[in-house]
């Protein structure tokens, strides 16, 4: 007569480089999209809680900022001690790391991880886009000497290749203990939250390189009324040239971003959405700690 294997319960760190798709990995493990993704580096600014209930027990997963080497700004210093910081409090790490390439970015990333003695699993990202296997294998071995990790799984996050496994490989990895979060339950994170995050994705990909990094989104108002919710986001930027940019000639540029943003909301929330946006100026925010604590990173839970 054979027992029932017990539940395992733990919180998993997503760690790694900026772009290398770790945002993409947790939106695909969740079948949801929790995480916003810009090809543009360093679109995570928040840890996010994603959750995952599989029959063997229930993953807490932590989606990280990239760490990187990039500027000495404070909001650059803030990212890298968020990422660092959530490597303690977990049972294990996801290193993500891009197949075929290694930068000094990625070695940072990896010394983080060996610096916080929690238990690894090398995910090699993006194979969708090798070639050749056969120049895979090089890459594995190199790897796997770098540090060691219980195992190395190559995956496509973006077309879901080798991602079940890469789950049943985490929950066998974690501790035993009882779910945590109802197995319907994807987040901890509220609404408000996503609808700030969703009108920040959208920044990210319609303006220049420098400018999505110079604003920030707070969310004034945020009510339900008559089964639809109304939500007023307010975009802060450091320069008044950035809030025409932001605006457009005509707001033709911000009522562009506030579209697809509700729509993006109205698909997440199920339900209709009423969004207002508005620009203003807050100078240098993103060289103040304090302004950075309080501008668009704190969460209503």
């Amino acid at each position: 007569m054979s027992s029932k294997a017990p539940s395992r319960c733990g919180y998993v760190a997503i760690v790694g480089r900026p772009n290398v798709g770790k945002s993409t990995l947790l939106n695909r493990i969740l079948g949801q999209k929790l995480a916003i993704t810009s090809h543009k580096a360093q679109t995570t600014r928040h840890s996010i809680l994603g959750i995952k209930t599989l029959p063997e027990g229930q993953i807490l997963f932590v989606d990280t900022p990239g760490i990187h080497q990039r500027g000495g700004s404070a909001l650059n210093r803030y990212l890298n001690r968020t990422a660092r910081s959530t490597l303690g409090d977990t049972d294990l790490v996801l290193l993500v790391v891009e197949a075929l390439k290694w930068t000094d970015e990625d070695a940072q990333a990896l010394e983080a991880v060996a610096q916080s003695g929690v238990p690894a699993i090398a995910v090699v990202n993006k194979v969708d886009r090798v070639q050749s296997k056969e120049v895979l294998l090089p890459f594995l071995q190199t790897l796997a000497a770098r540090h060691n990790f219980l195992e190395l799984i190559p995956i496509s996050a973006t077309k879901g290749d080798q991602v079940d496994r890469l789950e049943h490989m985490v929950v066998k990895a974690l501790p035993e203990g009882e779910p945590v979060f109802p197995e319907d339950q994807i987040t901890d994170r509220s609404q408000r939250f996503f609808a700030a995050e969703l009108v920040r994705e959208q920044l990210m990909q319609r303006y220049g390189q420098e400018l999505p990094y110079r604003t920030t989104v707070e969310i004034e108002r945020f009510e339900e009324l008559d089964g639809r919710y109304k939500i007023h986001a307010l975009v802060w930027v450091e320069r008044a040239s950035q809030k025409g940019i932001i605006i457009g000639k005509g707001g033709e540029a911000l009522k562009a971003v506030a579209t697809q943003a509700r729509m993006e909301m109205q698909k997440l929330f199920d339900c209709p959405v009423h969004l207002e946006v508005w620009v203003k100026v807050k100078k240098s925010w993103s060289s103040d700690e304090a302004a950075i604590s309080s501008l668009g990173y704190t969460d209503e839970r």
